[in-house]
């Protein structure tokens, strides 16, 4: 089954935390949040604006994106934990290629 998205909502599937903090105490299930970082799975087409103009999404397909701690409705597609969500929801894109770069 595909799910598509309507207007200016997002398919997202939360991305695991670790486990473990820096200093090798591992975090047992039950005492672990919800994750706020996420992928992109889907996407809709975007949002009109007053003109009745399609404005596109600034999120696409395959983005790491950071989100609200209560974002979000969470549903169970294909036996997968997925959250939809409005573009607006979304805090920022990680974007790993500039992270890289400036720890190198």
């Amino acid at each position: 089954m595909t799910f598509r998205p309507l207007h200016d909502r997002i398919l997202v599937r939360r991305i695991k935390a670790e486990e473990k903090t820096v200093g090798g105490i591992i975090i047992p299930d039950t005492a672990q949040e919800k994750p706020q970082e996420g992928e992109v799975v889907a996407a809709g087409a975007g949002a009109r604006d007053d003109s009745g103009q399609l404005r596109a999404l600034d999120v696409k397909i395959g983005d790491r994106i950071l989100f609200g701690k209560w974002s979000g409705t969470e549903i169970k597609l294909n036996g997968e934990d997925l959250l939809i969500m409005k573009e607006s929801d979304v805090l920022g894109v990680i974007e790993i290629e500039a992270a890289a770069r400036t720890a190198a």
